[in-house]
């Protein structure tokens, strides 16, 4: 799919399968206390209930009340069985295979939480995440400034926080089908701690 990324943008330092990095059990959080928390506040915020994906999810969702029905979605078998608020959990590498294993307007809702720096083709992802979450649903990417370096994109890598923002929205924009993203950061700039941004957007309603 064509883009206006420069060449080398979705190239990573470590070319390895996925399966074999993520095959490691690691039951721990990428984000701090406070970050969780502005997680858990924004799915509050946008109401993210009914059937809920997952996306690049682990052992823990970081919601402060589970949706009636969460699909997670990832690459670590033992880490998905291990979260307790999955009703679903799905073992699938969207690097190798952006289609989503869905019907069409399977869900209410999708969110990814601290992984979309590790999307090689994140334009085509987004384009089937729109294919499954019904009209006037919201996708909610979340995202501080930590990642494993070797598996975040070069791109990521070389721009800054505010720039990741615009980046994430775009992906909105080039996979169609979305309303106008939305972007904020979700924690006080003026206090200690992992920061917090969050790009959402939502299905737009097509007629018939």
């Amino acid at each position: 799919m064509p883009h206006p990324f420069p060449d080398g943008f979705f190239d990573r330092a470590d070319p390895q399968p996925d399966p074999q990095f993520y095959a490691p059990t690691r039951l721990v959080t990428h984000i701090d206390d406070r970050a969780i928390a502005a997680v858990g506040a924004l799915y509050d915020d946008l109401g993210l209930d009914g059937a809920v994906l997952d996306l690049m999810g682990s052992w823990v969702s970081h919601f402060r009340r589970a949706p009636e029905h969460l699909t997670v979605l990832g690459m670590n078998a033992t880490e998905l069985a291990a979260n307790p608020e999955a009703t679903a959990v799905v073992v699938h590498d969207l690097n190798a295979t952006p289609r989503l294993p869905f019907d069409d307007d399977s869900f209410d809702g999708a969110v990814c939480c601290v992984s979309v720096d590790y999307l090689v083709r994140p334009v085509e992802v987004f384009a089937d995440v729109r294919r499954v979450v019904r009209p006037g649903g919201t996708f909610a990417c979340t995202f501080s400034n930590r990642c494993f370096p070797t598996k975040a994109i070069r791109g990521w890598l070389a721009t800054t926080d505010e720039q990741h923002c615009a980046i994430v929205a775009r992906y909105f924009e080039l996979a169609g089908g979305w309303d106008e993203p939305i972007a904020q950061l979700r924690t006080s700039p003026t206090e200690p701690g992992d920061p917090l941004y969050a790009v959402w957007a939502r299905r737009a309603m097509m007629a018939g």
